[in-house]
């Protein structure tokens, strides 16, 4: 029978620990999407490079995004989850996108500037050229479909353009891909400065609750986390604090931001804090577990990313032949 799912593609970059902000805004949905779309989940070791790594970190971190990302969820028999850098048409087909991107567009990204801004002394090509090669990525795989953050919607209008451009040139190739918006998607901000998004390079580790966190620590770090003056747990203007906790809260509940505030009302800050805590530290313990049982089973890893990759592989190279062959090169 003819599969008549559209296609996902979605990557991450395997820089370091994932976050609860992570798996809420992205993971998680990504573990739902899989029986509606083909899924195509890639570690995004290539683009982690533009940023110096130790390359036995960068080893160690790829093993564990690849055991925590099936812990959480991502079905190898459902999906496909491979390494970007062991199909090498990710790489080959950057380039030849690169010859078909703008100067001016990919300066006028604006993760470009930031990480600029970051790394003043490795502003490097790779970190320019970044967009053209998640544009490779995407469109490699014909995807029907990106899920994307507020973040990424730059890049993913940037994929749409080189297509669009590279279509009109030639004949159509690429498919154009549209943005998936996940309205259930959960923006987790700062523990310590909640109008700022949570993020694993928060100097104040208070500040991210991350995925290996064990109870006690979570528990610690949301008993620390920044509210304000008042005194009433309820969402509204202002309160960026306690909108946090409580998107948090109904994230891992299932309960509507109302009804926790409902839950919560005339309780103190201390009260809510800790059952916010609580309730994240038992939405994550299965998840912990069935981690260490991955990370404890390496060979199975590789057979996962191994057996994606090849098929991967077979999408990929049949995207790029036709791409070569529309630009001119000589076909082997």
């Amino acid at each position: 029978m003819e599969n008549t799912k559209k296609r996902s593609f979605s990557a991450i970059q395997p820089s370091g620990t994932i976050t609860l902000g992570n798996y809420l805004g992205a993971i998680r949905n990504w573990v739902n999407m899989q029986d509606d779309f083909e899924c195509i989940f890639a570690i995004a070791d290539l683009h982690t490079i533009t940023v110096r790594q130790e390359p036995s970190a960068l080893r160690k971190h790829s093993i564990e995004l690849l055991a925590m990302l099936l812990a959480a969820g991502i079905d190898p028999e459902k999906s496909l989850l491979f390494c970007q850098s062991h199909v090498h048409q990710h790489a080959e087909l950057a380039w030849v996108l690169n010859c078909y991107t703008q100067m001016g567009e990919l300066s006028r990204m604006t993760q470009f500037k930031d990480k600029s801004a970051k790394h003043a002394n490795n502003i490097n090509a790779g970190l320019f050229t970044y967009p053209t090669l998640m544009a490779a990525d995407i469109l490699l795989y014909k995807a029907d479909v990106v899920p994307v953050g507020e973040d990424q919607k730059q890049h993913l209008e940037l994929s749409r353009d080189i297509a669009g451009r590279f279509n009109s040139t030639y004949s159509d190739t690429f498919v154009l891909p549209e943005p998936y918006i996940i309205k259930s998607g959960a923006r987790v901000m700062s523990l310590q400065n909640p109008t700022s998004k949570m993020s694993k390079s928060d100097e104040n580790v208070n500040g991210f609750i991350a995925l290996t966190d064990d109870e006690d620590t979570i528990i610690r770090k949301f008993k620390r986390a920044v509210t304000d003056s008042e005194t009433t747990v309820e969402y509204r203007e202002g309160k960026y604090g306690i909108n946090n906790l409580l998107n948090i809260y109904s994230a891992v509940t299932g309960k509507t931001v109302i009804e926790a505030a409902k839950e919560f009302s005339g309780k103190g800050y201390g009260d809510f804090k800790l059952a916010v805590g609580e309730a994240v530290a038992a939405h994550l313990k299965p998840i912990q577990e069935r981690y260490k049982d991955y990370i404890g089973n390496k060979d199975y890893i590789v057979s996962v990313y191994t057996k994606s990759a090849g098929i991967a592989s077979k999408i990929a190279e049949s995207t790029l032949r036709k791409v070569y062959k529309k630009v001119g090169f000589l076909q082997k």
